[in-house]
């Protein structure tokens, strides 16, 4: 697979200044596809000065015209999207129709969706006797993880640019290629050199030095919460802006009304989607001690389904990872109804699709992010038993509320602490507000609440 030997640097692809590479591997089939260069901190500062040279006069560039370049970006992502379909399932191992629909499909309905608010978000506004403008904030730097690579790229870089801001990219090692073909998408729509720039590298050099960086106004990071943590310490020592979107222990809440078949099968869909790699996973199901028993076998049967249908994780550190809680569940005195911690096949990262019946909240599977096809069932006694495990964690992602009445499942999700919550299997929304409570992050990503999070605002009186 090809892959650039350079940094996408003010509009151009340049040499490294580093001879160190990242090997790229299949985690389907554990082969090599390519070697990246692995960024060091002058790649990051070439990167950050070309973006501070390009702001002010991208800065100074119409709403309309910034909307145009990322309507083209979108249409370029449309015209290559079978090619990086393709090249996201080489290098994450997901699906080819996963990829299609979701890792490519979803990003361009973002893509899509900023350059609509970029001609139309009102930029300015009459406070009495004030006019109120909204500024980009400078430079940003984008930490993006390999979960969803061209979705986590697009829901930070689109709306930076929408507002005016230039954009260093740093995507994560393991999904290079990707961001590498966003990078020649971004050129082909003719973005201006410099407002977009790409170092790939590794977390604890590339990352940091761009997190550090003075150049740097605005740090946009999704990960985990154990790094977002680093990130913010970072930025808070100089006084610098940040936006995490952290990590998740989502829960799926099914009241007794609910249709319980349904809400089991499309909880277990859920999870086991993208094998488990994602921030917003419904990993805790929550079920009334009544129809307990008979939800644990519907998600049981609805697991085994899943086995020749998910791909693997991503690499052999985090199957490990998945296969360490697999284990520790089983310790603690869960009890195995689907999956386990045996590998599925010989070759590749898999892990089975596994389901926990008998999960206590207090269990480490209940209480930290797997990451993984894994799903653990918690009885409940009552409505504020259910509410109490559901707020339970020190995350506050997402979740899911099921009831046979709309107004009864709203008055429950209310009432949970947790950023975004689906009612009785609402579908995904691109302009929706995406993040958490908690420790699951700050900010907002998608829609107009992720384009505020890149503007900054002044006032001047008359």
């Amino acid at each position: 697979m090809n892959a650039h030997d350079g940094m996408y640097i003010d509009g151009a692809w340049r040499p490294a200044a580093g001879t160190d590479t990242i090997a790229v591997v299949n985690p389907a089939d554990e082969q090599l596809i390519a070697h990246v260069p692995a960024g060091t901190i002058e790649d990051v500062d070439a990167a950050v000065r070309a973006a501070r040279k390009a702001f002010p006069a991208w800065a100074a560039t119409p709403p309309a015209e910034r909307a145009a370049r990322i309507g083209a970006l979108r249409d370029v992502l449309v015209a290559r999207k079978d090619e990086i379909a393709g090249t996201v399932t080489a290098e994450l191992g997901s699906p080819l129709k996963f990829s299609q629909a979701v890792h490519v499909g979803a990003p361009i309905a973002v893509a899509g969706s900023y350059a609509e608010l970029a001609a139309s978000h009102p930029f300015e506004e009459k406070v009495g006797n004030s006019t109120v403008y909204l500024e980009p904030v400078g430079v940003v730097g984008a930490i993006t993880p390999w979960n969803y690579p061209l979705h986590q790229i697009v829901a930070k870089v689109a709306p930076a640019l929408a507002a005016g801001c230039t954009v260093v990219l740093k995507p994560a090692e393991d999904t290079p290629l990707t961001a590498q073909l966003f990078a020649e998408a971004v050129h082909e729509a003719g973005v201006p050199a410099g407002v977009f720039n790409l170092v790939t590298g590794l977390g604890p050099v590339a990352g940091q030095a761009l997190a550090e960086h003075e150049g740097v106004d605005l740090v946009s990071f999704t990960g985990s919460t154990a790094v977002g943590r680093q990130i913010g310490a970072t930025a808070g020592a100089a006084v610098k802006r940040v936006a995490l979107e952290l990590g998740g222990k989502s829960a799926n809440v099914i009241l007794p009304s609910a249709d319980l078949a349904k809400a089991v099968n499309v909880g277990v869909a859920n999870v086991m989607s993208n094998s488990g790699q994602t921030c917003s996973a419904w990993t805790r199901m929550l079920v009334h001690d009544s129809q307990y028993e008979e939800a644990v076998t519907l998600a049981a049967d609805a697991a085994a389904k899943y086995g020749e249908r998910i791909g693997p994780v991503v690499n052999a550190k985090q199957r490990d990872r998945v296969v360490g809680y697999i284990e520790k569940g089983v310790g603690d005195g869960a009890r195995l109804v689907a999956g386990g911690p045996e590998s599925p096949r010989e070759q590749g990262y898999f892990v089975s699709p596994t389901v926990f019946a008998d999960v206590t909240p207090e269990m480490a599977i209940a209480q930290e992010e797997i990451f993984g096809p894994v799903l653990s069932i918690i009885r409940y006694e009552d409505e504020a038993d259910a509410l109490r495990i559901a707020n339970g964690t020190v995350y506050g992602l997402a979740g899911a509320v099921w009831a046979g009445e709309e107004s009864e499942a709203v008055a429950f999700a209310r009432r949970l602490d947790t950023g975004q919550v689906d009612i009785n299997g609402g579908r995904f929304n691109p302009l929706a507000p995406f993040g958490g409570y908690k420790q699951s992050g700050v900010g907002r990503e998608l829609g107009s609440h992720g384009l505020s999070e890149y503007l900054q605002t002044k006032s001047l009186q008359f």
